[in-house]
């Protein structure tokens, strides 16, 4: 009768450890090369990018904000209710 468990030998063991220790060098490898694509990204001052949106908000239009831009002709106004040109739409 065979025995009912098996006695492992010790190399895969070690091999199972190495593919461990394969895998978390891996890991490590792709976090370290994250890590210096983001260092190497360009960066701005916050003072820098708020100045830019503010100098963006004041010079840009929005539609959506009348009280500071004023009533919006509805031809202009892209977020307005379209009116059907004609009697028929093909779909």
């Amino acid at each position: 009768m065979p025995a009912p468990y098996e006695i492992r030998a010790g190399g895969d063991v070690k091999n199972k450890k190495q593919s461990m220790a394969d895998l978390k060098l891996r890991r490590l490898n792709e976090l370290n090369s994250r890590l210096k694509e983001d260092l190497e990204r360009p960066r701005i001052k916050v003072s820098e990018a708020s100045m830019s949106l503010i100098q963006y908000c004041q010079n840009t239009k929005d539609f959506m904000v009348p009280s500071l831009w004023g009533q919006v002709d509805k031809r202009e106004d892209p977020y307005a209710p379209q009116q059907p040109q004609g009697c028929c739409s093909v779909m």
